[in-house]
Parts: C-alpha cells; structure tokens; sequence
C-alpha cells in the first residue's frame, strides 16, 4: 500500500485493562505495518494543531476499549467518520480473554494483544485487497 493508501487506526486511550490492550495493538500494528498510522485521541480532542488536517487525510479505524466509544465519539464531534469500528472487549470474549491490569501488561494481556492484532491485521488486508 503507498502512502496515498495508508490508513490510520484511532485506538481507546483510557485508563482500563481493554484501553492499555487497544494503545498496544495500535501501536504494534503501526511498527509492523508500513501503511497505517497511528493517531493521538488527546492531541485530536484538544485540536493540537496537525492533527485536524491529519483526521482527514486517512480512511480512519477505530478500536474500541469499552462502551464508552470515546475515539468514535471525538472523531464525530470533528466530524470524521470511521470507516471500521472493532470492539475489542467483544472480540475478547469470543476467546475467553480478559487483560487485567491498566498499565501493565502480564502473559494474559499479551495473549490478547496477539489475538486483537491478528484480527486487525486480516481485516487491514480484506481492505488493502477492495
């Protein structure tokens, strides 16, 4: 994918155990990829400046930590759209897998780092193949 194509993955940034997992996949995914982004959701809320033109530049996906949404909701009030929303505490339970601690990750929590960043990353590859 060129950097026309790149997209940019907008994960949860609070302070739970799915929150933690969510910043880790991202940025993961990020190093191991050459065409996704990550985007900051405090600099995006707080409109630093970059990052207003940067939420519109990239199809964006967001990973959700909880019911909160909080990256879906920030993004709409700018008025970007996702394009992908994946829940990550949904996709946990499916397998079983429960992160346990909010800043730190234990065997457990990078059993669901793998799981999550494998599903991300088959479902970055169903987009790059459209």
């Amino acid at each position: 994918m060129n950097k026309k194509n790149k997209l940019a993955l907008a994960a949860c940034s609070g302070m739970s155990p799915y929150g933690l997992i969510s910043r880790i996949t991202s940025a993961d995914i990020v190093e191991e990829t050459d065409n996704t982004i990550s985007l900051c959701m405090g600099a995006t809320s707080a409109d630093r400046i970059g990052f207003k033109s940067l939420i519109k530049k990239y199809p964006i996906i967001t990973i959700k930590g909880c019911d909160g949404d909080c990256a879906l909701k920030i993004l709409e009030q700018k008025g970007v759209k996702s394009i992908m929303n994946i829940n990550i505490m949904e996709e946990l339970n499916k397998k079983n897998l429960k992160p346990t601690d909010v800043s730190r990750l234990d065997d457990n929590g990078e059993l669901c780092v793998e799981y999550i960043k494998n599903k991300i990353k088959n479902k970055l590859k169903r987009i790059e193949n459209k």
